[in-house]
């Protein structure tokens, strides 16, 4: 898996050294509350290997991947993906896979910009890379998620229930002509 550095930002593979960071980041209900159609807060340190295991597998892909996000002084911040998004049950794929681009960050983290900064980066890779279409879906309620989506450039297509089996607010990023 590639690390994209920003001007201010690492995005590196998550490592087994991780799993404490990932336990107190995803055991914040504040955290987890918009993740998914049923969130719920990780307990056990075995939980964040597990899903660091998972999240290292899906980063074995060309493209996809899901990176721990840190400082140039290697200061943990939070987690940023881009993957295939799954669809609700009885939705029909399109020829193409919808690829999402999702981000959660602790909240000693918030507002300061760093999750427009690591998806402005992934997006700039990705579709240099040939991807031509990310999507990100948010809660209908979460507001900062969508200020992101906003400032990425992303343009809002409505509300979606095409997605992990929840109601969302679908945005999209089109790669330049």
């Amino acid at each position: 898996m590639r690390t994209i550095i920003s001007e201010r930002l690492v995005l590196r593979p998550w490592q087994v050294d991780d799993a404490d960071f990932l336990l107190d980041l995803e055991s914040r209900w504040d955290v987890v509350r918009f993740l998914g159609s049923a969130p719920r807060t990780m307990t056990t340190r075995d939980e964040a290997l597990a899903s660091i295991a998972r999240r290292r597998a899906v980063s074995e892909h060309p493209v996809h991947g899901i990176w721990l996000v840190a400082d140039h002084e290697g200061a943990r911040l939070g987690n940023l993906l881009l993957k295939p998004i799954p669809l609700s049950a009885g939705e029909r794929p399109t020829p193409a896979t919808e690829v999402e681009i999702g981000w959660h960050l602790h909240p000693d983290a918030w507002g300061r910009g760093y999750a427009t900064e690591a998806a402005a980066a992934v997006c700039a890779d990705v579709l240099a890379r040939g991807l031509e279409r990310v999507v990100a879906v948010t809660h209908p309620d979460n507001t900062a998620s969508q200020a992101v989506c906003r400032r990425l450039g992303m343009r809002h297509l409505g509300t979606t229930a095409r997605f992990m089996d929840t109601t969302t607010q679908l945005f999209e990023l089109l790669a330049p002509r």
